[in-house]
């Protein structure tokens, strides 16, 4: 904010200080060259910008301020900390105090401030169109298509012709079915299931068949890899293809027939593979369930599903075939993961909240998200088709371009600052022996399970990973424990999905492997576009959470320190986990210095210390929605 910057740099093992006056008119997130200074200051490496190479972005949401010969748009980014300044002939129709979205088209050299257009108007600020227009303009998303694609998707043939299915393994008399969220509209999946003869399961895992609409080198496949992801913010998802496709002809809805491709397995009751199949299928749904459906089915073993937790808000009978196939599968389910976590998986079952809306978008309560027995049992399908289509491309000679989803080892100095902080709490973390590592992680995740300290733990473990990422060159995934892994099973909402089939097709027929430097930038492209998916995301369950606590100001809550920084600590309400930021400046009982090897305040005089971890009690001072900041005192 007040203009001071850093430059990260592979060249540099440290990140190297930028004085406001250094900048030479670079921005947040622009690549830029450098001068170093070989001087230290205050212990730290000083640079100088003598060029810009490329900027990140010349679009910024803000807030305009219109005078009588000029106007200004003050950006949303707090990281911005210049002005723009707009010619009034470049303001559209643009009202003092909306917000809008501005283009920057010129920096003139002596000028302090760029210059730009307004291009967009979204809005009063505070309003929740306004706001989630501006999260999503904020990270560049689209929100619509364009004309030339809807008018394309919809000339699209989406009959299931005869011609089609003779070309696929018909399975649309095998029991199948999809088990998703309660709100769910693309059912990307479903499983079917079948005893055989001889005792044996055959299991199938579905998919749906998108890459037989979404054609390569379509205007259609074009917009589906520039957003390379559907994006789900609190109140709507932002889908990567048509709706016509995602929630309609792609979906597999019960009692329609669908294309699919599938991954179809022989086990054993204990649970062992004896074959595998892979190719094209026309399946047909027999049931829909929610999570909360089938998990009264596993923990019940009962065919009627009260209408409290029905779908159809009224009691619903299901067969004594699925009801069967639902409890066999989570039996052989249970197997598949135990083995995969004694093999070194580790398990992450962070709670997730999630918002009641009312019909004005506006939050009427909260509830916490906890993975049950039935997303494990679809999580452990899905994991293991994953990893079987990696598994058979990596098996092949010579060496097939593909895709992969591969997680790296983890990072041993925040592992380190992990065991100090679990250390706290009375938990030990071994990280001396890599071996190690994973089982005593395991360990502590389970013991916090329930406990107060569980999502700071759970928090600090996540940030201690690598990030997951696609790429065409296979190091495995650390995370699952797979040497080979990939993503198949969602391709209505990824695109390396996408992908995966059309190459798994390919080489089905025996044809050449891709060229690998094209996919490689394809997945560079898909993991960019992942991760500010995901910052939209949580962008908007901040706003949301902020919503939330305006009827709370004032309030006292407990809550953890989740976060100390120089400036402040993040505090996480126990009772809903919205956090919030208590500053520096609003504690008064001493003066605070940041001590970043205790993670803690530590005060001058007093040598009280407010640490990461810490239970203290919060009193909310202010939710400023159109700031997206919540602010706490102690209390």
């Amino acid at each position: 904010k007040n203009g001071n910057g850093y430059i990260i740099s592979d060249n540099f093992n440290e990140d190297i200080f930028l004085p406001s006056h250094k900048t030479n008119k670079a921005l947040h997130g622009d690549e830029v060259e450098f001068y170093v200074n070989t001087r230290r200051k205050n212990n730290k490496l000083q640079g100088e910008i003598s060029k810009i190479l490329k900027r990140t972005k010349t679009e910024y949401v803000g807030i305009i301020q219109v005078n009588k010969n000029f106007a200004f748009v003050i950006p949303d980014n707090r990281k911005i900390n210049v002005d723009i300044y707009i010619p009034l002939k470049k303001i559209k129709e643009a009202k003092e105090g909306q917000k809008v979205v501005v283009k920057i088209v010129d920096w003139p050299q002596k000028a302090d401030c760029p210059t730009g257009k307004i291009i967009k108007i979204l809005g009063q600020p505070g309003e929740h169109h306004t706001e989630i227009h501006s999260i999503l303009s904020e990270f560049n998303l689209p929100y619509e298509f364009s004309k030339e694609v809807l008018d394309y998707t919809n000339k699209i043939d989406t009959s299931i012709s005869e011609k089609e299915i003779k070309k696929r393994k018909d399975l649309r008399s095998t029991l199948t079915f999809t088990i998703d969220p309660i709100d769910a509209k693309d059912f990307d999946d479903a499983l079917s299931y079948k005893v055989k003869e001889n005792g044996n399961y055959e299991i199938g895992v579905h998919i749906a068949d998108v890459s037989h609409y979404v054609k390569e080198n379509t205007i259609l496949d074009d917009a589906a890899y520039e957003r390379a992801t559907s994006v789900y913010l609190v109140d709507r998802v932002v889908p990567m293809l048509p709706e016509i496709l995602s929630n309609k002809v792609c979906s597999l809805r019960p009692n329609e027939e669908k294309y699919t491709f599938s991954v179809i397995f022989e086990v054993n009751k204990r649970a062992e593979i004896l074959k595998q199949w892979f190719g094209k299928t026309v399946i047909k749904s027999d049931e829909r369930f929610s999570y909360e459906e089938a998990q009264y089915i596993i923990e019940n073993n009962k065919q009627n599903i009260p209408k409290e937790i029905s779908l159809s808000k009224k009691e619903k009978e299901v067969s004594k075939e699925i009801k069967d196939a639902i409890i066999s599968l989570y039996k052989l389910s249970k197997i598949i993961r135990k083995e995969r976590m004694n093999s070194g998986a580790i398990s992450f079952d962070k709670e997730e909240v999630k918002f009641q809306l009312d019909e004005k978008n506006n939050p009427k309560g909260l509830f916490f998200k906890k993975s049950k027995e039935s997303n494990k049992l679809i999580e452990e399908f899905m994991l293991l088709a994953n990893k079987k289509v990696a598994e058979f491309i990596n098996s092949k000679k010579p060496k097939k371009t593909f895709i992969y989803r591969v997680h790296d080892t983890p990072d041993l100095q925040k592992l380190q600052s992990l065991k100090k902080i679990s250390k706290q709490f009375g938990y030990d973390l071994n990280i001396s022996n890599p071996s190690q590592i994973n089982s005593s992680l395991n360990k502590i995740l389970k013991d916090v399970s329930g406990k107060k300290e569980q999502n700071l733990i759970d928090t600090l473990a996540i940030r201690s990973m690598s990030k997951a990422e696609y790429t065409t060159e296979n190091i495995g995934h650390y995370g699952l424990a797979f040497d080979n892994y990939s993503h198949f099973t969602s391709p209505i909402r990824r695109y390396p999905d996408v992908m995966a089939h059309r190459l798994l097709q390919d080489y089905l027929e025996n044809k050449p492997s891709k060229d690998s430097a094209i996919y490689k930038e394809k997945c560079t492209h898909s993991s960019y576009m992942e991760n500010i998916a995901t910052k939209a995301e949580r962008e908007s369950i901040k706003y949301m959470q902020i919503k939330y606590m305006q009827d709370y100001e004032n309030n006292i809550f407990e809550g953890v320190i989740s976060g100390v920084t120089e400036w402040g600590i993040y505090v996480e309400i126990l009772e809903n986990k919205c956090e919030g930021m208590i500053r520096i400046r609003d504690i008064k009982e001493d003066y605070f210095t940041f001590d970043p090897e205790l993670y803690a305040l530590v005060g001058d005089k007093t040598r009280k210390k407010y640490q990461l971890g810490d239970i203290i009690k919060i009193k909310v001072k202010k939710a400023d929605l159109i700031k997206r900041q919540l602010d706490f005192i102690l209390n």
